[in-house]
């Protein structure tokens, strides 16, 4: 019986995208420290945005549950027949009620921004993940990470455009190296975002370009320069150059992913040292 509920709960907890979904709820749980959002706050939006990408990462395997065994992605629960599409279904609709109920705790206008955020993460998983416009919808739902950290606030306000700007570069960036290394695969199955039409090596430019202009503008921007600002945007420089030199050789490449996401993780870097700068007044 222990060993059997064990099993499950691995089961749950590979089906969520652990990973992205604890990546992009700690970025926004330190966006919000940093940028002076009260503690009880803090707390709030740390929920509202561990459900949140709970929600989309359990849709994302539940919606694709077919599609993965006909790529016999064994690395999947669902696939295995560790958990059904059912039961990660019902857990993706219940983390959005949670998501979207717990939003409603910190005002209309946080709410709103919240539920236009979590919309994009399912729209994608429901279909446009498929077509063109699926880059938008992680430009959209990155770029509104900044303004849900500043609309959660007691006097909502709208955080600067460059930090929307950067979480825009950051979703664009995010989305094209997410597909790089299943590019061929994901085009037996009839998926044509726009990376896919660019091809691996232009759109590995595109993300290498998205994150340089990210880092350029977190360092810029903002009226004040904070160490950790020059420090990200400097390793994000290395990052790049180094993944500029393997988007040369092999484009497609597990390194070229990795590196990329380093890349995006020390733009976040970035971003975090000029989050004192996000209220607008």
């Amino acid at each position: 019986m222990v060993r059997g509920t064990s099993a499950k709960v691995r089961a749950v907890v590979g089906a969520a995208h652990i990973g992205p979904s604890i990546v992009v709820t700690t970025v926004t749980v330190v966006l919000a420290l940093l940028s002076g959002l009260e503690p009880l706050r803090v707390v709030a939006v740390a929920l509202m945005m561990a459900f949140n990408q709970l929600s989309i990462g359990w849709s994302n395997d539940a919606i694709d549950a077919h599609r993965d065994a006909d790529a016999h992605r064994i690395d999947k629960p669902l696939v295995r027949g560790d958990i059904s599409s059912r039961i990660v279904l019902s857990l993706a609709i219940s983390a959005a009620a949670l998501s979207v109920l717990i939003s409603l705790t910190l005002g209309p206008i946080l709410a709103m921004v919240h539920l236009i955020a979590l919309a994009g993460g399912w729209a994608y998983n429901l279909g446009l993940k498929r077509t063109i416009a699926a880059t938008a919808c992680y430009i959209v739902s990155f770029g509104l990470i900044p303004v849900i950290v500043t609309s959660a606030r007691e006097d909502a306000t709208l955080a600067p455009w460059w930090a929307i700007a950067m979480g825009s570069l950051l979703g664009l960036a995010a989305h094209f190296t997410n597909v790089l290394p299943d590019l061929d695969a994901d085009r037996r199955h009839g998926i044509r975002s726009l990376p896919h039409l660019l091809g691996a090596r232009l759109a590995g430019s595109i993300a290498l370009t998205a994150l340089a202009a990210a880092g350029a503008l977190g360092v810029l921007a903002p009226l004040e320069i904070s160490l950790l600002a020059i420090v990200g945007a400097s390793a994000t420089a290395a990052l790049l150059i180094t993944g500029a030199v393997i988007l040369v050789r092999a484009p497609q490449s597990r390194a070229l992913f990795r590196v990329i996401m380093l890349s995006a993780l020390a733009a976040v870097v970035t971003l975090a040292g000029s989050a004192g700068s996000f209220v607008v007044t």
